[in-house]
């Protein structure tokens, strides 16, 4: 009977996971990173009081979308310009297709060459982009998503929008933080995801 009962607390905890609203996972997943901002080695964030400057549109899971996958794999390697003047080794990995406010758009998903030459983050990607509130709502220089090539699945891959965060750069100045390629600038408002450090909209 006890393991009966072990088993049953099992499955209605494994259902409560399974049902944790939208919003709730978003938030874990915001105090999570957070907390890296400031204990992270090199991070941007000094002291824990700094982090209510750290702030966030409210949750909205239609900004959570299925992209179509195009993989570029002639794509050219580049040199792509960063904030502090230096240049980063990247290459495009694929073109990314889908539907934001029932508008057709496109985003390039990068793949940064001196990352991957890490085994933890071989099968890293990147994906930088800005959009209509970049530099008034959200940080000017843009900001990011990130992924694993295992998150493509069938042809296509999940975009969640509420997970855009700021570069480094966004915090204090000096760090090398890719500028997003002008083909990667989004003409509509995304307002979800991270907001302009220390401001409040």
């Amino acid at each position: 009977m006890r393991v009966f009962s072990f088993l049953l607390a099992g499955l209605l905890t494994t259902a409560a996971v399974a049902q944790t609203p939208f919003a709730d996972q978003l938030a874990k997943h915001r105090e999570t990173y957070k907390k890296d901002l400031l204990t992270s080695a090199g991070g941007p964030v000094k002291a824990e009081e700094d982090l209510s400057y750290v702030q966030f549109y409210a949750p909205d899971s239609t900004w959570r979308v299925v992209a179509a996958v195009q993989l570029t794999p002639k794509a050219e390697p580049f040199e792509m310009p960063t904030y502090n003047g230096q240049t980063r080794p990247h290459v495009a990995y694929a073109l990314l297709s889908f539907v934001l406010n029932g508008k057709a758009q496109q985003l390039t998903l990068y793949r940064n060459l001196n990352v991957i030459r890490m085994p933890e983050f071989r099968d890293y990607l990147f994906l930088p982009f800005k959009d209509a509130t970049s530099g008034t709502e959200t940080y000017g220089g843009g900001r990011y998503l990130d992924f694993r090539t295992g998150d493509i699945q069938n042809g296509h891959l999940t975009l969640d929008f509420n997970k855009a965060y700021n570069p480094y750069c966004a915090y204090q100045e000096g760090y090398p933080c890719p500028i997003p390629p002008k083909n990667n600038v989004l003409s509509i408002p995304v307002r979800v995801g991270e907001k302009a450090y220390g401001k409040s909209h």
